[in-house]
């Protein structure tokens, strides 16, 4: 596959692209959000793949406007002060179309070494004729390490939010 991608160009598919994240919310159930504006690039340089992303904090997408201002506030991202969440690739290993990639994620300022695993395509065309490469990873991690530590006692034992937090990104790649 390094010979597909080190041959061409490489630009996001914003509309069939995806960063959510999933947590255990009150014990009994996951709660989901998501980000908008995903940007990403996908490249090849000296035989290795890398990929790298960001998405901002203040487009992160949930279904309560008391929750979005919460997620905004210093007790979770700090959107004033640190309005990027960033992911940068060390390493991409294949196996086939499974993949697994270690690089360095930013969430609050903080940045700490992670293990995606998932899968990155061959180039395929699709129905219009274009080539495209589909890149889909997840990973979990603890929030407490990237300083998202709000949380609350449940009376009858627990907290409000599990420490850790499942993050998937689904991206879709055509050659420019």
């Amino acid at each position: 596959m390094t010979d597909a991608i080190a041959s061409r160009s490489w630009t996001l598919d914003t509309a069939h692209s995806t960063a959510a994240f999933s947590v255990r919310h009150m014990v009994v159930a996951n709660f989901r959000g998501s980000f908008d504006d995903v940007a990403a690039t996908l490249s090849e340089q000296d035989g290795q793949i890398a990929i790298s992303g960001t998405v901002r904090s203040d487009k992160i997408v949930v279904k309560d406007e008391n929750l979005y201002g919460h997620l905004q506030s210093p007790e979770f991202f700090d959107a004033e002060r640190t309005p990027e969440i960033t992911f940068v690739s060390t390493s991409v290993t294949r196996n086939g179309e499974d993949a697994e990639v270690v690089g360095d994620l930013t969430i609050k300022g903080v940045t700490h070494s992670v293990i995606a695993k998932g899968h990155i395509t061959d180039p395929t065309e699709d129905a219009m004729g274009n080539t495209k490469v589909g890149v889909g990873l997840e990973t979990v991690i603890d929030r407490n390490e990237f300083g998202l530590e709000w949380n609350a006692p449940l009376p009858k034992g627990g907290f409000a939010l599990s420490n850790d937090v499942m993050l998937t990104v689904d991206l879709e790649f055509i050659a420019a």
